[in-house]
């Protein structure tokens, strides 16, 4: 084992957001306050946990924060939008050596009880991790096994959520390996996005495939063919930035542009690769696209029945790493809640009022402010394959535009 995974596997015990509350209680109001500020934009209100999924996560281990976003100022001729935005994170249920079909069931009644959670707190809006439904087999490279794991839109996995998000009145974006039966079984990493009726309103495929580290995903789908969909669902508009997309502001933009209002990034992440940048991404995200984005992540250690290895010179191993959970969700104003914990399963609730959107894109005037034709040009340029930087330099001095004098 490197210095580096080990190093890794004894920080997984370790949870930032507590280490935080306790650096700053001996401080005195006025400087907490100022710290809150600077580290998440305020301090975000907590709603009470309702007693039906306060008992839920006792029974069954999982944690929950609920947290309300104040709005920036309440608005004469409009009402309030009032939504409940939800985000679970989980770990796997079972080993990685049981059948297809044990890890999956485990799975579905671990989410069962979460979702449910999440329905008695009145959520309107929830989102799973990344391929919640299976391990993040990825890694290994292997297709045996794994392969098994992929369906339909409309398959098992759709139907189970479907009754869910009925029952409660929910909307439910639902990451999936993704068997594409309309293109000779080909494989996709997709979320399907299940209406408040329990209806599918449509899907959504990956933009970006990572090749870094252990993520070796492109051996089993590539980039999808469907960029920045918007879905307007009963409660809100929403894209999903399905997980190495937060590392492209483009990406985020393209959303903004199309109107969503919530932008989820259901992710699978470990710490030694991307902690530093979790908490800056999704949230810088919010601030310059003026939404609310939702930053999902999976918990704990996935360990597989064979070693592999990954062309980065480190030596055979059987887990990814450890994914350090971490999930938050910020405001267009850059207000973000704290985190989920790092090593636990975990139900976040968020009440934010969706009118705080306009009002933040009306103070910092961003959209009339940016400029879209001179990236435009830039990105047309950019995109060709022949395409070369221009800078300027003694030898490539600046072109002078010629000024035509006015006549008298």
């Amino acid at each position: 084992m490197s210095e580096e995974i080990k190093m890794e596997k004894e920080e997984g015990e370790l949870e930032y957001h507590d280490i935080l509350i306790d650096l700053i209680k001996g401080q005195s109001k006025k400087k907490k306050d100022a710290l809150m500020k600077i580290l998440y934009g305020g301090e975000c209100l907590p709603i009470k946990v309702t007693e039906e999924a306060s008992n839920l996560s006792n029974k069954h281990d999982f944690e929950i924060k609920a947290f309300n976003l104040p709005v920036t100022y309440k608005e004469e001729l409009r009402k309030p939008r009032r939504v409940r935005i939800g985000a679970i994170q989980n770990s796997i249920a079972v080993s990685t050596s049981e059948s297809v079909e044990k890890q999956r069931n485990a799975l579905w009644a671990k989410i069962e009880k979460m979702l449910i959670a999440a329905g008695e707190m009145g959520t309107n809006v929830i989102c799973l991790q990344e391929a919640w439904n299976m391990p993040f087999a990825f890694c290994t490279r292997e297709k045996k096994k794994w392969m098994e794991f992929a369906e339909p839109i409309d398959g098992p996995t759709t139907q189970f959520l479907a009754k869910i998000a009925k029952k409660y009145q929910m909307v439910i974006v639902n990451p999936i390996l993704e068997r594409d039966i309309k293109r000779q079984g080909q494989i996709w990493n997709t979320v399907v996005v299940i209406d408040a009726d329990g209806e599918v309103l449509g899907f959504h495929r990956k933009t970006h495939i990572p090749r870094v580290g252990d993520f070796n995903e492109s051996t089993y789908y590539m980039e999808g063919n469907t960029p920045h969909t918007v879905f307007e669902t009963k409660y809100a508009k929403i894209g999903i930035n399905i997980c190495y997309g937060r590392h492209f502001p483009e990406n985020w933009a393209g959303y903004g542009l199309k109107g969503a209002e919530i932008v989820f990034n259901p992710s699978a992440t470990v710490g030694l690769l991307s902690e530093p940048l979790w908490g800056v991404e999704a949230r810088n995200a919010a601030i310059a696209n003026g939404y609310f984005t939702v930053a999902i992540n999976r918990v704990g250690t996935e360990t597989f029945p064979n070693e592999f290895t990954s062309g980065n010179g480190l030596p055979s191993h059987k887990d990814f790493g450890h994914f350090y959970g971490s999930s938050f969700l910020t405001a267009p104003n850059g207000l973000r809640t704290p985190s989920l914990s790092r090593i636990r399963d975990s139900l976040l609730v968020a009440e934010v009022d969706l009118n705080q959107i306009r009002q933040v894109r009306d103070k910092w005037c961003f959209p009339m402010t940016r400029r879209l034709p001179v990236y435009a040009k830039l990105f047309n340029e950019a995109s060709q394959l022949d395409w070369e930087p221009e800078t300027v330099s003694k030898s490539n001095p600046q072109k002078k535009k010629k000024i035509i004098p006015k006549k008298k």
